[in-house]
């Protein structure tokens, strides 16, 4: 199961619930989930309702998690968030969010009063950095005190690590900023310091190549309208150094042994940009030959094309997102071939029981052409 921010922590600790635990527990067949992301101190903060990682409060409530979990047979990983610029002085009392550089993203934050424009960040200090580093490092331990069998870097979308990859976004001159060697530095920092806190074989990373619609990545207003068009606008659209920064990036994770790369494809168009041949599978065919460790793929995934993911051998698991939230069974779903329900758009970023732990288990009996997921 893949990461999904669902908004469910409205409370003043920013901690998870027996909700959380009710809807984590419902999905525990899922085999390994990968949980919603989960911000690493107050100073990472950036999206309303969303679960952290850095007080013991969060800590116990994450434990309630796992628990239901681990009670179900499953394991879960938790993810370690830190949104940058794409967070909002509304979070902050008025001052600014940081990130390596002043550059607006040009993006949306999902505030508590709703959507607004992002706005141009601070520029981390040294200081700033070597905190945040340690950051990530007492949030992976708090993850491990919390029950968790391991946890994900989210170095993906449009976050504080794709800020610092990033040539438009990062225009720093010190050893952070400038070739991609530096521009990767606070990745690779980060990672060490989370593997001071938990074996390589219980850390992965989500990271890849993006392109970004105009509109906060998967986000929908609470009405459930559309989020935005898809058209490719601001400095996260892919320029001439986005391809070669992760083919550095990705090779050079091989030297760290983890558990995992969680790898999406496509989430725009990707016609006319530099990332044109990554269109389709081509993401994974680019990518599978420079990663030598365990591959999940994610992003548009059905059961058919990710059996073929796998047995073409550009793949070593797939993780499913959305068809997660209405289908709490998804894989008794698959082995048996039954329907996929559809979800409710409007229930998907909300607050209470609704659209979250309602959805019922698929009860019919498995068809005769039913075969093994794989």
């Amino acid at each position: 199961m893949a990461p999904l921010t669902r908004m469910r922590a409205a409370n003043p600790g920013r901690a998870p619930t027996e909700l959380h635990a009710e809807y984590y527990a419902q999905r525990a067949s899922a085999g390994l989930i990968i949980g919603e992301c989960a911000e690493i101190s107050p100073n990472a903060y950036g999206w309303a309702d969303t679960p952290g990682l850095w007080s013991a409060g969060q800590v116990r409530g994450w434990r309630g998690v796992t628990d239901a979990v681990h009670n179900k047979g499953g394991l879960m990983y938790a993810q370690l968030w830190h949104t940058g610029a794409m967070s909002h002085p509304d979070f902050f009392d008025g001052a600014l969010p940081m990130s390596a550089s002043n550059v607006n993203p040009g993006q949306e934050s999902v505030t508590p009063a709703g959507r607004k424009p992002t706005v141009a960040p601070r520029p981390m200090s040294k200081d700033d950095i070597r905190r945040t580093v340690v950051d990530f490092g007492i949030a992976a331990k708090n993850a491990m005190e919390a029950g968790f069998d391991g946890v994900q870097i989210q170095a993906n979308y449009l976050y504080l690590i794709a800020q610092f990859l990033n040539s438009a976004t990062n225009l720093r001159k010190d050893e952070y900023g400038g070739s991609t060697v530096n521009r990767a530095r606070f990745l690779f920092e980060i990672t060490e310091t989370v593997l001071e806190h938990v074996e390589p074989g219980r850390v992965g990373i989500k990271i890849g190549p993006m392109n970004i619609p105009s509109s906060t990545p998967g986000y929908r207003p609470r009405d459930g309208s559309d989020a935005g068009s898809a058209k490719i606008s601001g400095p996260f659209a892919a320029n001439a150094d986005t391809l070669p920064d992760m083919e550095y990036v990705i090779t050079r994770l091989n030297d760290y042994n983890l558990a995992h790369l969680l790898l999406m494809g496509a989430t725009a168009d990707f016609t006319g940009s530099p990332l044109e041949r990554l269109a389709g599978d081509g993401m994974f065919q680019h990518f599978r030959p420079l990663f030598h460790g365990h591959l999940i793929a994610n992003v548009e995934m059905t059961r058919k094309r990710g059996n073929h993911l796998i047995k073409a051998g550009l793949a070593d698991s797939i993780a499913f997102g959305r068809p997660y939230i209405a289908n709490p069974d998804l894989p008794e779903r698959f082995a048996s071939g039954g329907p996929l329900a559809d979800l409710d758009w409007q229930t998907v970023y909300a607050s209470g029981p609704k659209g979250y732990v309602d959805y019922p288990a698929l009860e019919s009996e498995p068809s005769e052409t039913s075969t093994n997921i794989l």
